[in-house]
């Protein structure tokens, strides 16, 4: 067995257009959720995610997806969720696996440019001699809403192929966790998967991937293929501001030494700054706010800090004020946070 080709990425923290973001808004206002809500931990605005042109954080749209996981995080919402991507939502990305020879084709240019989709998990791709195997990798997805990316990922993944394929079929599917309730996976995937499993994966008949696409195109997939590179290369430019202010954050410690001292580290104004963060759809504060909750996270899953000393090693004055942050960012208290985040963590497999 051999991977039909490595993903473009390895991680999920990637730059995105603003599509999946605008998308989950309208699936909640349409199940009666507040969408306001979900876009009150980000700092995008309704206007923003009306123009193509605007490219996110993959952390804006992963406070969303919590916020919506907040609101109804069922295994049943998270695979509708995911079966409203189809391959319009993503633009000429979406075109050009639509526009490919055959099956092989289309997932070659998709792990190719797979920084151009809104996943969370990375697909892994293995044939074998009678089985194409997809294996989606959560590892490094924030446990607190990633079975919900799971399923909402691996049902947008399914929904494209089938709008690539109308005819593919699943022959088997498993999960790693439980559930009583198989009734949604078998409406998402046409087939009832097996729980308790070892990892998120799926198969396929492998004579899948030769069959041609009934909207194969050359020329279209040329032109896409070309309007996508130069994307990519677009997004991976612009993207570097909010990573080097993560940088000099995380050397800090996570301690905020303000917006005018990092500006000046990076040999910029502090005016130019402000404007490249906005192009780039977050701002100083939000990256603060991120790097500080990624930092506390990981100390609180240590056990060996106090509250208060995690709070004093991120530069909070007092501890109160870091519990307030803390609440604000996760919804519960840190103390909480750390007794949930490790039993998640030591967990086994299925539950």
């Amino acid at each position: 067995m051999a991977e039909l080709a490595a993903p473009a990425v390895g991680d999920w923290d990637f730059p995105r257009g603003t599509a999946s973001i605008e998308l989950m808004t309208r699936f909640a206002a349409g199940r009666g959720l507040p969408s306001a809500q979900l876009l009150a931990a980000t700092t995008l605005t309704p206007e923003l995610l009306a123009d193509p042109a605007v490219q996110v954080d993959a952390r804006q749209e992963l406070a969303v997806v919590r916020a919506l996981a907040a609101l109804d995080g069922s295994d049943g919402t998270a695979l509708e969720l995911g079966r409203r991507y189809r391959v319009t939502t993503f633009g000429i990305f979406g075109f050009a696996c639509i526009s490919s020879p055959t099956l092989r084709d289309a997932m070659l240019f998709a792990l190719r440019y797979f920084d151009l989709s809104f996943a969370f998990c990375i697909p892994h791709v293995v044939l074998g001699r009678d089985r194409l195997t997809l294996e989606l990798d959560d590892s490094r997805v924030p446990a607190d809403v990633a079975r919900f990316l799971v399923l909402r990922d691996l049902a947008a993944i399914f929904a494209v192929m089938r709008d690539l394929l109308p005819e593919i079929a699943l022959d088997e599917l498993t999960f790693r966790h439980e559930t009583a309730t198989p009734e949604p996976y078998v409406a998402a995937f046409g087939v009832r998967p097996r729980f308790g499993a070892d990892a998120c994966r799926a198969t396929l008949d492998p004579a899948l991937l030769t069959r041609p696409l009934p909207q194969a195109n050359d020329q279209t997939v040329a032109l896409c293929a070309a309007q996508c590179e130069a994307l990519v290369a677009r997004r991976r430019q612009r993207s570097g501001i909010s990573q080097q202010v993560r940088e000099r954050l995380v050397r800090l410690g996570g301690v905020d030494a303000g917006m005018d001292e990092i500006a000046r580290r990076l040999s910029l104004s502090t005016r130019t700054l402000r404007r490249r963060l906005t192009e780039a759809g977050t701002s100083y504060r939000a990256l603060v706010d991120e790097v500080r909750q990624t930092l506390a996270e990981e100390l609180l899953d240590t056990g060996v800090l106090s509250v208060e000393d995690v709070a004093y090693r991120l530069g909070y004055a007092e501890a109160s004020s870091f519990i307030h942050a803390f609440k604000r960012w996760t919804g519960m208290t840190p103390a909480a946070f750390a007794r949930r985040y490790r039993a998640a963590r030591q967990a086994p497999p299925g539950r």
